[in-house]
């Protein structure tokens, strides 16, 4: 295969591929709690919360196939198994765990602001550092969906406050 040639040096490329990577394995880890969650949500909210719940998984599935795209867009291929997904996520699983439907919404909008503020980052050094306009480009977007996605969430349980049995995970999350 031939040298890539857009203007980014190997190292530039090196690490806006390490980045998304680690966006990648995110989008991984939420698109799993999100469909995790769109199947063991019950009571009242069911149908609202599985209804959203589906579109949202849609659309980090899409952002799963574009960050990747993107990466070999760049001359890189990206990470693709559960192992490194695991090994670069900076969100924290809940294994064994069940929540209540209102507690799964708090968990999925503390991850969606978790990711903003991680793209928040990512597109600041993609710019400012590594000098590849494009791929912050591409991530503003992303960006965007997620706090729309946040909103959403954020909305649906309205004037409740979001701490019950989250808070040492938003400690854990913040931390990192």
């Amino acid at each position: 295969m031939n040298t890539i040639n857009i203007g980014l040096s190997k190292t530039e490329i090196q690490e806006v591929v390490k980045l998304l990577n680690q966006n990648l394995a995110d989008f991984y880890l939420l698109q799993i709690k999100t469909k995790k969650y769109h199947w063991d949500v019950v009571g009242p909210q069911f149908l609202t919360l599985h209804e959203i719940w589906q579109g949202q998984y849609e659309i980090i599935s899409d952002n799963i196939d574009n960050c990747a795209e993107r990466i070999r867009a760049l001359g890189e291929y990206p990470i693709g198994t559960a192992q490194l997904f695991l090994e670069n996520t900076t969100l924290k699983e809940h294994p064994s765990d069940l929540p209540n439907s209102t507690e799964m919404v708090q968990r999925l909008v503390i991850n969606h602001e978790h990711i903003i503020r991680n793209l928040r980052r990512h597109i600041d050094l993609c710019s400012q550092k590594f000098h590849d306009e494009g791929t912050a480009d591409f991530l503003t977007g992303i960006m965007e969906q997620h706090e729309e996605m946040a909103w959403m969430l954020r909305s649906f349980i309205g004037g409740k406050n979001i701490e019950p049995r989250i808070r040492e995970e938003r400690e854990l999350i913040t931390e990192s």
